[in-house]
């Protein structure tokens, strides 16, 4: 069967090209439509960048496009509103575009559920006051957070900047002997190219940003996708994709 059509809808502009490098590698459709407000890192902003209508807004760039399901890919602005918030933020979402909708955060607790991974390392981009933030969303999952490190770069912009040799930088020097696996959370940041790179080195499990949206999208669309070595241990096994 193949592979169904998932919309992304993603705040402004930093490491989008990562989904059309993971739509050549799936054979699948996964298009992107754009919202915008300020690209801080900080509450009071990320509450805007995920409000009810910014997502509507969203959901009708992406309509055109037929999607099977559809994806809020910013983690902060999914985690900041809490877990019953960001159940609520992509229950609306859902209900506007008619199909099977979540986010970026969500996507990390199913695909760590998934993988029956319970303990893990967070090396985020974000300020500590958000990064916390993010750990307690985990920690409401079951999903204990062993070890967290905050890089402190207040914009997304800033983020979308960042090289492979930093990413594998953040990821080497973050990683913890007691973690299952390392979380990267930030849709800003470019994580796909690097991604087995990445497990070779930490010598286990990586989730990213990119890669968890994608996947929780193609999961909530029922689409048989090929694995994807190319995409991480996620994407390495079909019984992954729980649920469907």
């Amino acid at each position: 069967m193949q592979a169904p059509t998932v919309g992304f809808i993603y705040p402004d502009h930093a490491a989008e090209d990562d989904y059309p490098l993971a739509a050549a590698v799936l054979g699948a459709r996964l298009p992107v439509a754009h919202i915008y407000g300020t690209d801080l890192h900080a509450i009071p902003e990320l509450l805007d960048l995920g409000s009810p209508d910014k997502l509507r807004h969203g959901a009708e760039l992406l309509a055109p496009q037929q999607p099977a399901a559809v994806v809020w890919a910013c983690t902060s602005g999914s985690f900041v509103y809490g877990p019953q918030g960001a159940r609520d933020q992509v229950r609306a979402l859902s209900a506007t575009a008619g199909v099977p909708a979540s986010s970026t955060s969500l996507a990390f607790i199913a695909a760590a559920h998934a993988l029956d991974v319970r303990r893990v390392a967070v090396a985020a981009s974000y300020p500590d006051e958000v990064a916390r933030l993010f750990v307690e969303f985990l920690a409401d999952a079951g999903i204990q957070v062993v070890s967290l490190s905050s890089a402190g770069i207040d914009t997304a912009a800033e983020v979308g900047t960042m090289t492979p040799a930093q990413v594998r930088e953040l990821a080497v020097a973050n990683d913890h002997p007691d973690a299952q696996a390392l979380l990267i959370p930030d849709t800003a940041m470019h994580t796909l190219a690097v991604l087995p790179e990445l497990e070779a080195t930490v010598g286990k499990t990586v989730l990213t940003a990119n890669q968890v949206t994608i996947w929780e999208g193609l999961r909530l669309a029922g689409g048989d996708t090929a694995t994807a070595v190319a995409l991480g241990t996620l994407f390495s096994e079909r019984d992954t994709y729980v649920g469907r």
